[in-house]
Parts: C-alpha cells; sequence; structure tokens
C-alpha cells in the first residue's frame, strides 16, 4: 500500500486491519488459477508503491516492501496466505501475499482498475474517487497497459515495436467500432461482434503478440500466420481483464509475415477486440 505520499493514517489503518481480522474485504484467492494480467498489474503496483524495492519502507505508516503492506494488514494475509501471522517479510514471502491477495481482489471486484483503488483505499466503492485516487489508479493502469513495468533494460525494451489498434498497418475488413477504457493501452480499442470480420497485419519480425480485453462478454476468434489457420482462441472469461496476451507466436529469425484474426461470431457473446500488436524484432 503506498508510501510515496504517506497518507496512511491510523483512522483508515484500523478498518482496514479489522476488516482483514474479519475476512470481510473478499473471497480468498486460490493461487493455482491467477486472472489474466496478474504478474503485469502486479509489476505496475510494485513500480508505483515503492519502485520495485522489496525494502522500502514509509516512515510514517509503517508500510513496508516492494507492495507497500501496513503492518496490520501483513499479519492478516500471512496467516491467511503462508499460514503464519509472523512470517518475515522476506522477497519471497512478498510476492506470494501480494499475488494471492491481488488475485482474491481481483475475483472480488472484477477488474484491475478497481483492484488499484483498492489498494490504495481500501475501499470497494465505484464513483466519488478523489483526483489523488484518481490519479494513482491512472498511474497504475498506464504501467499495466504499457509495461515493461518492473525497470526491464533498454536493450530490452528497444527489441519490440507496437502497433495501436489505430495503426495504418492493421488492414480491417468488415464493421469495427471503437472503445474507451482507462485499462486499454493508449485508452482504446478496436471491436466487432460480426461474424466473418477481421483484421489483418503485415509485418517483419521474429515474433508477434495480440494484445486485446477478456472477458463475459467476448467470443472466439480464428488466428491465421502467414495464410495458414493456427489457432482459435477464446476471449471469454468470468471476469474482465482490459488488456490480456491473448496469441503469440515466434520464429528462430526475422522475416516478413502476416497475422489475421477472424472473428467467430460466438452465438451470444461474439465480441472480439484488439488492443494492441507488439512485434519481436
Amino acid at each position: 500500500m503506498p508510501a510515496a505520499a504517506g497518507r496512511r493514517s491510523a483512522v483508515l489503518a484500523i478498518p482496514l486491519a479489522i476488516a482483514v481480522i474479519f475476512g470481510i474485504v473478499g473471497p480468498t484467492a486460490d493461487a493455482a488459477s491467477a486472472p489474466s494480467g496478474l504478474k503485469r498489474f502486479m509489476d505496475a503496483v510494485a513500480m508505483v508503491e515503492s519502485g520495485g524495492r522489496y525494502t522500502a519502507r514509509n516512515p510514517r505508516s509503517g508500510a513496508y516492501g516492494k507492495y507497500q503492506i501496513l503492518p496490520a494488514s501483513w499479519r492478516g494475509w500471512a496467516r491467511q496466505y503462508l499460514g503464519d501471522s509472523g512470517a518475515p517479510q522476506t522477497p519471497a514471502n512478498q510476492e506470494r501475499v501480494a499475488r494471492a491477495k491481488m488475485t482474491s481482489l481481483f475475483r472480488w471486484l472484477g477488474s484491475w482498475r478497481r483492484v488499484a483503488y483498492w489498494w490504495l483505499t481500501g475501499s470497494s466503492r465505484t464513483t466519488g474517487w478523489s483526483p489523488f485516487a484518481r490519479g494513482y489508479v491512472t498511474r497504475v493502469m498506464k504501467l499495466y497497459g504499457h509495461g515493461p513495468a518492473s525497470g526491464a533494460s533498454t536493450a530490452s525494451a528497444q527489441s519490440v515495436k507496437r502497433f495501436s489498434e489505430a495503426s495504418r498497418n492493421i488492414d480491417y475488413d468488415g464493421r469495427w467500432s471503437t472503445a474507451a477504457h482507462a485499462g486499454y493501452a493508449g485508452g482504446r480499442v478496436r471491436y466487432t461482434t460480426q461474424r466473418g470480420a477481421s483484421a489483418t497485419f503485415a509485418f517483419v519480425g521474429r515474433g508477434v503478440l495480440w494484445y486485446g480485453p477478456v472477458g463475459p462478454t467476448r467470443g472466439q476468434a480464428r488466428v491465421s500466420v502467414d495464410g495458414r489457420l493456427v489457432r482459435t482462441v477464446d476471449l471469454r472469461r468470468s471476469g474482465f481483464d482490459p488488456r490480456a496476451l491473448v496469441f503469440s507466436t515466434r520464429w528462430p529469425s526475422a522475416g516478413r509475415h502476416t497475422l489475421t484474426i477472424e472473428v467467430v461470431g460466438t452465438r451470444g457473446h461474439p465480441m472480439v477486440a484488439i488492443d494492441e500488436l507488439v512485434i519481436k524484432r
């Protein structure tokens, strides 16, 4: 929980501690089936909270570690997820606890944006967010959407090239529309519900990745590479994730390729969307 602004007061810490003790903040996580995008979200929160430092401490609130967890919260979460309320806040334990808690919160709240707000405030409210809270959530979601979020090297960042849904390199066929959400890279996606609608992307690289939203209203798409059908991807999930890695493939060396995404038109939930296409060079 955030150390950057040091705004954790005793008034907020007390109800949070009570919530942890009595288990009223949401269901327990099942770490065996983590939600899509969990690692990227954890990285984004860590960068905003502590710059990714396992030893960061807020002198005012006592929040500690990579994810700035309050002492009272740590005791309750360590008991719940590690089986020991006195477990030390080692890097490995911090990762296990944060992973389990964020998984539980996502299942309860339904979106990473709301999880970010809860991580800051301990509240599940959906309206009336303060300007500070909105700024915090925006920073987290921007890192979540654009990565790399954990200090990846410049060389690594330069090894990929990103193309938004509006790129001229993507040839859309059929009826496609634009939708906005803070969790999307650049804030927008291109989507369609039309059966047979397609998007074709020509590129030079040694790998390609498709990022897009998944959730209860999403459907299936056939993915072809260089004119050959390689997979039918299913974008339907129980919870909404605005930016998930839904398809990727790679080759031993760079070359010219085409990626085609064709909408199946799944009955009852046909929607397919493109947030960003990324090539590895």
